[in-house]
């Protein structure tokens, strides 16, 4: 993870281990020192509206649920939800992630016609559509493959939102519960959805190939930095050292560059860059979520 802390003239950022998810929330918590704690994770918050509509009620009303952080809250009655489905036969409403491990000949079509849907459209939410920026991103459900969210997903429902939202001090979950700025002004915690390939695009970096080559890396470092020094922003000793080895030569070192990619997203926004706020659709504000500081189609 990425973190960036006020230091009088901008912000202080490094990286780190998240460390132990359980205790992740008290920990930024504790850092703050009574300020308020904005944290991007890049997975996804929200259901595709698709799904809804065929599983949760027909409309908007969808009892017994007024929205996704209320169906999230009683997810912790229903642990097999986010348990991952190894055969189709297996797929349900009620067991939605798939595939566990390859089988031959299967599809995403064959997925979501196995939730009851039309066409791997309803498989996603409107903020995964393709822009004319970026690529699409995966589906929720999809567990397979470089190119999927769903483990992401299931990991940080279970092990950081669902314990959470039953704790003492519960975040807030943004956009279902208002505008970012609104919600850090009152004080608390904020958790809102990020997305690397997204943030990218919104501080205006451009790479030539793949953040997982190194060299690749190495490459955006220049104008990342500016990007940075643009919000100010200014990474710690070992951070550049980090930056100036293009992340790392090691598999982590997307990781990092994403997390770093996040963090700018969240300060651009918080610096009035980018819209705190989500498309004015009742989908997205309710059920779907959105991307934070992505700019509606």
């Amino acid at each position: 993870m990425a973190l960036a802390l006020p230091n009088g003239v901008g912000w202080a950022l490094r990286v780190e281990p998240v460390g132990e998810v359980s205790t992740l929330l008290a920990r930024l918590r504790a850092q703050a020192r009574g300020a308020p704690v904005a944290l991007g994770v890049d997975l996804p918050i929200g259901l595709p509206r698709a799904y809804v509509a065929r599983h949760l009620g027909a409309g908007l009303a969808a009892p017994p649920f007024p929205g996704f952080p209320a169906f999230l809250r009683g997810l912790a009655e229903q642990p097999g939800f986010l348990s991952v489905c190894g055969t189709l036969d297996e797929v349900a409403p009620a067991r939605p992630f798939y595939p566990m491990r390859g089988v031959r000949g299967m599809t995403r079509l064959s997925h979501a016609q196995a939730l009851g849907l039309d066409s791997t459209a309803g498989l996603s939410r409107a903020c995964d559509a393709a822009t004319p920026h970026r690529p699409a991103g995966a589906p929720l459900f999809w567990t397979l493959g470089a190119n999927q969210t769903g483990k992401a997903a299931i990991a940080a429902w279970r092990d950081l939102l669902l314990p959470a939202l039953a704790g003492p001090q519960p975040p807030a979950l943004w956009p279902f519960d208002g505008a970012l700025r609104p919600l850090l002004a009152g004080g608390g915690t904020v958790l809102a959805e990020t997305y690397p390939a997204e943030a990218m695009r919104q501080l205006g970096l451009r790479m030539n190939g793949s953040k997982r080559r190194h060299a690749d890396r190495l490459a955006l470092v220049p104008a990342l930095r500016r990007s940075a020094a643009a919000l100010f922003a200014k990474p710690d000793p070992a951070l550049d050292r980090l930056m100036t080895q293009g992340f790392g030569p090691d598999a982590a070192g997307e990781d990092r560059m994403d997390c770093v990619l996040g963090l700018l997203c969240v300060l651009q926004v918080l610096a009035g860059g980018r819209p705190d706020t989500a498309p004015d659709d009742p989908w997205i504000r309710r059920w779907e979520g959105w991307v934070l500081g992505q700019a509606p189609a």
